[in-house]
């Protein structure tokens, strides 16, 4: 015997979505020219020079110090709002949604396919409109390969995200954690 039933209706309203208020801090022009510098340069599995990569970064308003190492097929979405500190290494397939401000500390390394996401959207509000964060990764944090980190989330000096692991908070300085949610698992140093 089966039991019928019925879905309530969504109250999800997607076409009354706006992106008024979201400052993409570029306009058009600079964007879609910033779209082709990326596609052929930062998305190409080519091993461009990591110099030549930061100077187009920098070209585009980041902040970028030296030594920085970016391997092929990093998606950066806004340089503008950008600010790499000495010595980063960004790994191939790392994908920097960077709707605001993404601030990346000295000696720190992002591993292969981490994605640090500052987009979110308000799930309460039935048009779902834009709920961004920036993100902090403070000097000597080691993002770990395929791990997810979320907007807002400032992770502390020294500390270790295990790879796989998703970050939707603060993290404590000079810690390892992994999983999700992130658990600690004992102080770095």
């Amino acid at each position: 015997m089966s039991v019928a039933t019925t879905d309530p209706i969504s109250k999800v309203k997607l076409g009354a979505f706006s992106a008024t208020g979201f400052n993409r801090g570029a306009g058009k022009i600079k964007e879609t020219i910033w779209y082709l510098f990326k596609m052929l340069f930062f998305l190409s599995a080519f091993p461009f020079p990591s110099s030549l990569k930061c100077w187009l970064l920098r070209m585009f308003g980041a902040r970028v110090g030296n030594g920085v190492v970016i391997k092929p097929r990093v998606n950066i979405h806004f340089p503008w709002k950008l600010d790499l500190g000495n010595d980063v290494w960004i790994g191939e397939e790392a994908l920097l949604l960077n709707f605001e401000l993404l601030t990346i500390g000295n000696d720190v390394c992002v591993s292969q396919r981490a994605f640090l996401c500052g987009g979110n959207h308000n799930y309460k509000d039935p048009a779902m409109p834009y709920r961004n964060g920036a993100i902090t990764l403070k000097d000597g944090v080691w993002v770990g390969a395929c791990c997810f980190v979320g907007p807002g989330v400032t992770v502390g000096v020294d500390t270790v995200v295990s790879a796989g692991s998703v970050v939707t908070g603060d993290l404590n300085a000079n810690s390892i954690y992994k999983g999700n949610p992130p658990v600690f698992i004992k102080e770095r140093w």
